[in-house]
């Protein structure tokens, strides 16, 4: 997401209102689409808005929508294609497109999967969710699901909860949604693909979250040196400090990869008014 006021007077500045995403596409280079899961392809003007705002090298990271992987559970795929059509005028700049499974969406239903990722586009990256407690077994299910997946270059979304979970609420109402949303499931670190995407879901705890994502540290590192682009999205309890969580972690991967240094905030630079 991009459109959050809470961000104005830090990412953002304080009176901003409109096209923030040209604001925040000059400090980070992707963004998880959340909006899209929930309400499908927005109409082709905002979508030109969005292609005029960011620059050549931003990724989109967009959600098919629920009514094809909850309601439909892929079996009409005409609504997929239609759905990546739509984004004709992003195609450069569109990331992994994540498939968010239902949490009952088991093993029986592979070959569903195994039907949307034959169809799906050759340039344009896909990455798969899955929630079912048999694909975190390491038993046949898994196997079969992760083979399907590099078979077709598709990459397995890595949801790491442990930050968020690590701890009871203790009060903290943000923190509480948070656990009470986020599936509470295993976390399983493999590349299928050439872009792993990483979902860590953070703490209010910084400190928590640096434990946390130390270890990712390394293996981020990796994967660049391998020549893939890994894709790594945080959120915290209730995303008021994201910006400033993301900014953190990617310092701290930083100290171990040539990367560009991320932009100051707009809202932090911001010059003071009298």
């Amino acid at each position: 997401m991009w459109a959050n006021q809470d961000w104005q007077g830090s990412l953002y500045a304080r009176h901003a209102k409109t096209e923030l995403l040209s604001d925040y596409a000059a400090v980070f280079s992707t963004v998880e689409g959340n909006t899209t899961f929930y309400s499908g392809a927005p109409k082709a003007e905002t979508i030109a808005s969005w292609a005029r705002q960011a620059p050549s090298d931003f990724r989109f990271c967009l959600k098919l929508p629920a009514r094809v992987t909850h309601e439909q559970r892929l079996t009409r795929l005409d609504e997929a294609w239609r759905f990546l059509e739509a984004f004709t005028p992003l195609h450069d700049r569109l990331g992994p497109t994540m498939v968010q499974l239902p949490r009952d969406f088991g093993p029986e239903e592979l070959p569903r999967l195994e039907a949307l990722l034959a169809g799906w586009p050759a340039h344009l990256p896909c990455a798969v969710e899955v929630r079912h407690p048999l694909f975190f077994h390491k038993g046949e299910a898994e196997k079969a699901l992760n083979q399907l997946l590099i078979t077709f270059g598709a990459n397995r979304v890595m949801l790491d909860v442990r930050p968020v979970f690590s701890t009871p609420p203790n009060g903290h109402e943000g923190l509480a949604h948070a656990q009470q949303e986020k599936p509470k499931l295993p976390l399983h670190v493999l590349s299928t693909g050439n872009a792993p995407v990483i979902r860590f879901i953070g703490h209010i705890d910084k400190a928590i979250n640096s434990r946390y994502f130390d270890p990712w540290i390394s293996r981020i590192n990796l994967w660049i040196n391998q020549g893939k682009t890994p894709f790594l999205f945080v959120h915290t309890a209730d995303n008021r400090a994201s910006p400033q969580m993301a900014r953190r972690l990617y310092n701290a991967l930083n100290e171990h990869a040539s990367l560009a240094p991320l932009a100051p905030f707009p809202g932090e630079t911001q010059a003071p008014l009298f």
